[in-house]
């Protein structure tokens, strides 16, 4: 994990994953895939639609849909126990 990305986490951000959906003008039956990943605020996600908007700006490629994942990676930990004994040899 880079400084960059660490201290966006501590601000509050989160991984976000987005798949974007897209039709090529020369290709426009074949639907393709690109999968964006950075570190945005949820549920605003204002990083992915300032892509977006870059997107729909300089890309000749239609959209056709965003399916969105969002993980806060600095969380509190979680742990279970568990009962038993386990022997080290």
């Amino acid at each position: 994990m880079t400084d960059r990305a660490l201290i966006a986490q501590l601000d509050g951000y989160g991984l976000t994953t987005a798949e974007i959906h897209y039709y090529r003008p020369d290709h426009p039956s074949l639907l393709q895939l690109f999968v964006w990943q950075e570190y945005d605020l949820a549920p605003d996600f204002p990083v992915l639609f300032d892509f977006l908007g870059l997107w729909r700006r300089q890309i000749e490629a239609a959209l056709h849909s965003v399916r969105i994942a969002h993980n806060a990676l600095i969380g509190p930990a979680e742990w279970r126990a568990v009962d038993g004994i386990i022997e080290v040899p």
